[in-house]
């Protein structure tokens, strides 16, 4: 170990400028076959540093390397693992454990008692707990015999270190050897010589201290006579001491007294301005008295001095004082005479508003009910405002807020007479201001009755069925013709005077909501919320939840109110659900601006007039489900096809520039897929029209109307119905073109079916069923005359399948001479390769089927 620990300080720490004091030889205790050394160094220059290392052996060669180190203070705690018994086992508690085995146990007490003096001598304060170790293991592992392995103690820390010779002992020791360099070989004469030079110099030394004898004698006699004038000095000095005692102990009494004189000038000049100030806190003006006592609350002025008073008074009272000030008989009596000030006041003040709240609201009333609302016209619809009341009472705001501060009780119970008083005058105004907008909207119910008595008694009836559901009402997808729908429905004038009506009546509601709200927020004092990001727009307006709770008190029933008038305008047509769906929504985002509690009425009447609004939608879906064609006629163009370009221009110009268009276009989406199910469904149900005339007619009637409207929403509709008329036209040509030629297309088919079972095409001739005479035969029952004979015939069927509103017979015969030449060259193709050198040939050529189409064309 010996050996091992010169090596390390040589190598690893000496470089580095430090000294190794402790080493032990350990492994870890899970991996007990890497083994490497724990050392404890100290720094050669001070303050000293204390770490330590965890050293490594290198596999290649005999290299020593620094592979991890610790500061000394970091150490947590030591732990001998069991101080009853003999193991090598032991904890380090740096940031974490670390857990070690000694190669020996004398080797572990002897790391761990150096770590201990290491801990005593340079961090006392730091030292952790050595915990299951013996004491005697702590202070005598030094002691212990077995160098070898044991490491320096803290005593090697502190030993001698080794001294360099200084120049000028280098230079003496050089001269001394040159002199005696004859003798370096021979140690015993080198010995003589030295001995012989000492004798010289303790001689030499000796006769000097002899010649300086009497030199030392008179330093010695002036040595004892300055003893003896210090010694007259300091017996002076004594008596100068004493004199001086008695100035010091005067300046003191005297430095004592100038102390307590400043000290007590000091605390009268804050004791006369603690007095000033408190009574300056605590004086209120006799001006200010008699206003709260006697001052005028009806006038401006006199309004106006009783609040600087009642703002004085309180500052008066919520002076801040200290403590003991309260407890003095002045301090004491004042607050009380504030204290009946504040009572007499807040009960003066508490009358005159309450009997003022009362006037008001009854002279406006008495006021408001000479103007009385009509139905004659739109302009007439209007909400009385409350400006008048307003006035008189905004000069009270300063002390409803002092009122507030002052006396919670008072200033509740007035808060509450005025949401009495004044509710009841809203209440009044709005069951008058709804009644008229009800009879504007029953006139127009009653034009609608009249118009649907005229009409045909199915028709009537369920036009009739409509004024109470919205399923019924207006709906442009019914089942009824297209006349007799437009007849049994409000039209467009008489929808946009609803929608006239609507606006109106919002923009009556929303003015006079706000400026009770401004009102009642400057009135009362409410204080401003704090503003957050997640608050409700609302509550970033600063509005609290006493001002919408005082605005519910006002007005109690406008919600209610304005719910049952949208149902009732939807149940009288289902298009309002419309217009209200818009127009409220733009009021809505308008109050959500502002931040007016208002929103909060608007956003509920918003879910109401999207679940009428959806409800409308739903029942055009179900009209469309429940229609029913004739099937003594063809069929055409179905009606809610029809009626769904006049839908949906009506829709789009209601919401135009609205922000919930999104709303309208999940509902075309559905619309459109409920259409093109239900033409498939009717296409199949009628039986007089073949489905795919029905089919693609409609099909090709939807894909114009959605090209004409150009929503981006019914992009991948458009292209459906497209691709549908597309393919129902083609089936539709594929179907009915096969009859001219019926005879041919089945022999063909069947030379088809004998190539595909594997017969060679030019071996199909030779089969039985399919020669050359048989061909020809065929061939034969199909002259010229005959083929146009049947495209007459065939023009005339598609004539009739096709109705006239969509002019699509050119379109289809165009179709059908396509493929009827497509079907020509498919036959030449076929004779051509199974019956090759045949000359056989169709009787009539592509220029003859080009005549023949072309002379029928003209011929109808």
């Amino acid at each position: 170990m010996a050996a091992i620990r010169h090596t390390l300080q040589k190598n690893v720490f000496l470089p580095s400028d430090e000294r190794l004091v402790g080493v032990v030889h350990v492994t870890k205790a899970a991996k007990k076959k890497k083994q490497s050394f724990l050392c404890a160094a100290v720094t050669n220059e001070k303050p000293v540093t204390v770490t330590v290392y965890k050293v490594k052996k290198s596999d290649k060669g005999d290299v020593y390397k620094k592979q991890r180190a610790w500061p000394l203070r970091d150490l947590k705690k030591v732990d001998g693992k069991d101080s009853d018994k003999e193991i090598a086992e032991f904890d380090l508690y740096f940031e974490k454990v670390h857990k070690w085995m000694a190669s020996s146990v004398q080797e572990k007490h002897s790391f761990i008692s150096c770590l201990y003096k290491l801990f005593t001598r340079y961090l006392p304060r730091l030292q952790p707990n050595f915990i299951n170790i013996s004491q005697e293991h702590l202070i005598d592992a030094s002691l212990q015999t077995d160098t070898a392995s044991v490491v320096p103690i803290i005593d090697s820390i502190e030993g001698n270190e080794y001294q360099a010779l200084s120049s000028k002992e280098e230079t003496d020791l050089e001269q001394l050897m040159n002199q005696c360099n004859s003798s370096i070989s021979n140690a015993e004469l080198f010995v003589e010589e030295l001995a012989k030079d000492l004798s010289v110099l303790d001689g030499a030394n000796l006769h000097s201290l002899l010649a300086s004898e009497q030199q030392v004698s008179d330093i010695m006699d002036l040595l004892e006579r300055g003893i003896a004038e210090a010694e007259n000095i300091e017996t002076r000095l004594d008596k100068y001491d004493m004199l001086l005692q008695g100035v010091k102990d005067y300046m003191e009494t005297v430095t004592e007294k100038d102390t307590l004189i400043t000290v007590q000038t000091t605390n009268r000049t804050k004791l006369m301005q603690c007095l000033d100030s408190m009574i300056q806190k605590c004086d209120l003006a006799h001006q200010h008295q008699k206003s709260l006592l006697d001052g005028d609350l009806s006038t401006a002025n006199g309004v106006r001095e009783c609040a600087e008073a009642a703002i004085a008074l309180n500052k008066s009272m919520t002076v801040d004082l200290d403590t003991s000030l309260y407890k003095m008989t002045a301090v004491q009596d004042q607050m009380k005479l504030f204290d009946k000030l504040k009572a007499t006041f807040s009960k003066r003040l508490s009358h005159h508003l309450n009997n003022l709240f009362i006037h008001l609201s009854n002279a406006h009333e008495a006021s408001s009910s000479s103007h009385t609302l009509t139905a004659a016209s739109v302009e007439s619809l209007t909400l009385p405002r409350h400006s008048t009341m307003h006035k008189e009472l905004r000069m009270y705001s300063d002390l409803m807020g002092w009122l507030r501060t002052a006396v919670p009780t008072s200033y509740t119970q007035l808060m509450k007479l005025y949401s009495q008083s004044v509710g009841k005058v809203c209440e009044r105004e709005l069951r008058q201001f709804f009644d008229v907008a009800r009879m504007m909207l029953n006139s127009k119910m009653a034009e609608k009755k009249l118009s649907v008595a005229g009409l045909p008694s199915v028709i009537s009836q369920a036009a009739a069925q409509g004024l109470s559901s919205v399923r019924s009402s207006s709906s442009l997808l019914s089942t009824a013709d297209s006349s007799d729908l437009r007849s049994s429905t409000l039209d467009l004038t008489e929808r946009s005077k609803f929608d006239t009506i609507l606006e109106k009546m919002l923009s009556e509601i929303e003015p006079v909501y706000f400026e009770e709200e401004k009102f009642c927020v400057q009135f009362f004092g409410f204080k401003q919320a704090e503003e957050s990001q997640d608050m409700s727009p609302v509550k970033r307006a600063g509005l609290t939840d006493e001002t919408r709770m005082l605005m519910l008190e006002l007005f109690p029933h406008l919600e209610e109110d304005l719910q049952k008038f949208l149902d009732v305008s939807a149940s009288v047509d289902g298009f309002f659900s419309l217009y209200m769906l818009v127009r409220v929504n733009q009021h809505l985002v308008s109050t959500q601006e502002t931040g007016s509690s208002f929103g909060k009425v608007l956003a509920a009447c918003q879910l109401q007039t999207k679940r009428n609004f959806d409800k409308f939608m739903k029942a055009q879906i179900r009209n469309i489900e429940e229609t029913k064609v004739s099937k003594k006629s063809r069929c055409g163009i179905i009606s809610f096809v029809d009626n769904f370009a006049s839908f949906a221009e009506q829709t789009e110009n209601i919401f135009k520039d609205s922000n919930r268009h999104s709303d309208l276009e999940k509902w075309y989406v559905q619309l459109t897929h409920t259409i093109f199910d239900n033409i498939v469904r009717v296409a199949h149900e009628h039986g007089k029209t073949p489905p795919e005339v029905v089919m693609f007619e409609n099909f090709h009637h939807m894909a114009s109307i959605l090209s004409q409207l150009k929503l981006p929403c019914l992009e991948a509709e458009k292209r459906e119905a497209r691709q549908k008329n597309q393919d129902n036209q083609a089936a539709y040509v594929t179907i009915y073109l096969g009859r001219p030629l019926e005879k041919l297309n089945h022999f063909f088919d069947g030379v088809q079916a004998v190539v595909a079972r594997g017969v060679k095409e030019e071996e199909v001739g030779y089969q039985l069923a399919y020669s050359k005479q048989e061909l020809r035969k065929v061939i034969k029952e199909y002259p010229g005359k005959e083929v146009k004979k049947g495209l007459d015939h065939l023009y005339k069927k598609v004539e009739k399948h096709l109705c006239e509103e969509e002019n699509l017979l050119q379109v289809v015969w165009r179709s059908m001479q396509e493929e009827f030449f497509r079907q020509y060259k498919h036959f030449e193709d076929l004779i051509a390769r199974c019956y090759p050198g045949a000359n056989i040939t169709l009787e009539f050529t592509i220029s003859d089927i080009l005549d023949y189409f072309s002379d029928i064309a003209q011929q109808h």
